[in-house]
């Protein structure tokens, strides 16, 4: 999947606009990147904060038009709309970190899932021909149904942030039905990269090892190591997300690599990178259990290959010694593009 691709069925090359919100986050800045090289004027929505929050786009702030927005206020949505008239809106802003939904249920909720309301009726009174992607989430599925999960499996969130997103995924199926709006959600399983929150596990772990191997600690402390996870590499992922808008028909589509790995098979490929032995460092804490665990996610992609001809390219051992190269160059203050693949 390397260089632009052109979308099915186009005659003549025309500036598109995509809205994104979220886009300092990892996978905005992924998606910013890839749009950017399909030719689309990229419009990025965030928060107004009091501190810098574009660490992840610091490289592309010369190439988007970066402006303010919230999901919690409707008005800014509709104004941005009217102002940029997207082709299409990728939706990846929310509460989207699993323990602070616990912490905090209500703006989870406000943001996870009305939060997708907002913009849709945005779109719905602005302009309805816009493409609406909305981030839906392995979470979703939480205390399994059937295994592997598949578009038509049964949810059964066991986390605030799980039914926020439940609700967010139903409210897009929704005004698909009732409005005819070209409205998909993408339900993907957990996907990292370099760009990461440290709160995460994935990153947790190749950032602790990082400072291990730099003589910065001496231990890292996680939680249940038993706990199985479908892994992808976010910059595959929003590939997926664009290919969804470039259907005839909207649907959803669940999209993972269809293998798991538990979070000590995690920490032996980060430990190995750095050519240590985890076994010498990695200290359960019950701290960091779930109040309700999620033991096993894997999913199944088959309709996302067969439909969308998308397939992920990058291996969870390639995207897991990536992450932990790239921490121990972040921590020894190197001035290499954090997040970005070996050009081949």
């Amino acid at each position: 999947m390397n260089g632009p691709i052109v979308a099915k069925g186009s005659v003549k090359s025309v500036m598109r606009t995509a809205l994104i919100t979220g886009i300092t986050g990892q996978d905005g800045s992924y998606l910013a990147e890839f749009l950017l090289e399909q030719g689309y004027r990229v419009v990025g929505m965030q928060r107004r904060t009091s501190t810098e929050t574009v660490g992840r786009i610091a490289h592309l702030t010369d190439k988007i038009d970066l402006v303010q927005g919230d999901l919690l206020d409707m008005l800014s949505l509709i104004e941005l709309m009217k102002h940029y008239q997207p082709d299409e809106v990728y939706n990846l802003a929310a509460q989207s970190f699993v323990p602070t939904s616990w912490q905090q249920p209500v703006l989870t909720g406000e943001f996870t899932g009305l939060g997708v309301t907002r913009v849709l009726e945005a779109i719905r009174l602005i302009k309805p021909d816009t493409r609406f992607y909305q981030a839906s989430s392995s979470e979703m599925f939480g205390k399994v149904q059937e295994v592997p999960q598949r578009e038509t499996t049964s949810f059964y969130p066991r986390s605030p942030y799980g039914v926020s997103k439940v609700y967010g995924h139903w409210i897009t199926v929704n005004y698909r039905e009732s409005y005819d709006l070209f409205a998909c959600s993408g339900i993907l399983f957990n996907h990292e990269s370099p760009r990461r929150g440290v709160e995460f596990v994935t990153r947790k772990v190749t950032h602790g090892v990082a400072r291990i191997k730099l003589g910065l600690d001496k231990e890292l402390r996680l939680g249940n190591l038993d706990a199985q996870r479908d892994w992808g590499f976010a910059g595959d992922y929003v590939q997926a997300m664009w290919r969804m808008l470039q259907q005839n028909a909207p649907d959803d589509f669940v999209v993972s690599t269809g293998r798991t790995h538990s979070v000590q098979r995690l920490c032996e490929l980060a430990f190995e990178a750095a050519g240590l032995n985890w076994e010498n460092y990695v200290e359960v804490d019950p701290r960091f259990i779930r109040p309700a665990e999620v033991d096993l996610l894997v999913g199944d992609s088959s309709k996302a290959r067969a439909v969308l001809g998308w397939e992920p390219n990058v291996s969870f051992e390639e995207m897991i010694a990536l992450m932990v190269d790239s921490d121990i160059r972040l921590l020894r203050d190197d001035s290499a593009p954090v997040g970005m693949l070996p050009r081949s």
